[in-house]
């Protein structure tokens, strides 16, 4: 949904309609926080687990060509440094799981700021702000598929009686993943609700 919202702003603001596109944006920054945290919980109970449990999937570091913000490009270039000069497996695994938790946490961070500018109009160049949440999202989406593939290794090492635990751990949702999105009236009521046959 977070991508779907953003790519409809972005679509409303190539066509002119300012207004329309920053009401469907009022409830992008919500959407984002929902997803980062959901990610963030993932990756912490990853983490967690492999600290106290020493599960060692395969990993392999993190490419700063797959990314678009500068500071995630350092930061996945120094993942791969570690991940060459560090032997350990366990190691790679801790430290690539750190660095996808700060760049989440970073991207939220740009995304929540540049949307916040954009609707108060804080924004000398609205611009740079449509960019850096353009760019802010491309990035997350690039940290929520390197979540997935490092789960999906994570559970292909995990020993079954360790299973339980994991995913208990993984349902300890944080209060801002699962609060309600909430729009007001005035952002929708350009729109008009559609008759569906028999209602």
């Amino acid at each position: 949904m977070f991508s779907v919202n953003l790519d409809e702003a972005i679509g409303l603001r190539r066509s002119g309609q300012l207004n329309k596109a920053y009401q469907v944006l009022s409830i992008s920054p919500s959407l984002c926080k929902r997803l980062s945290g959901y990610v963030r919980v993932m990756l912490r109970a990853m983490l967690e687990h492999a600290k106290h449990f020493r599960v060692v999937p395969n990993v392999t570091p993190l490419e700063p060509e797959n990314f678009q913000h500068p500071k995630c490009r350092r930061a996945a270039g120094f993942n791969g440094v570690c991940s060459r000069l560090v032997l350990s497996k366990r190691s790679q695994l801790l430290h690539k799981l750190s660095t996808l938790t700060d760049l989440i946490d970073d991207l939220e961070v740009a995304f929540t700021k540049a949307a916040a500018d954009l609707k108060d109009s804080a924004s000398l160049q609205p611009e740079r702000e449509w960019s850096v949440l353009d760019t802010s999202h491309y990035d997350m989406n690039t940290c929520l598929r390197e979540s997935i593939v490092l789960l999906k290794s994570f559970l292909h090492a995990l020993p079954p009686e360790q299973v339980p635990e994991f995913s208990t751990a993984l349902q300890m949702l944080p209060a801002a993943s699962v609060r309600p999105v909430l729009v007001g009236k005035r952002h929708l009521a350009h729109r008009r609700m559609t008759l569906l046959k028999g209602q």
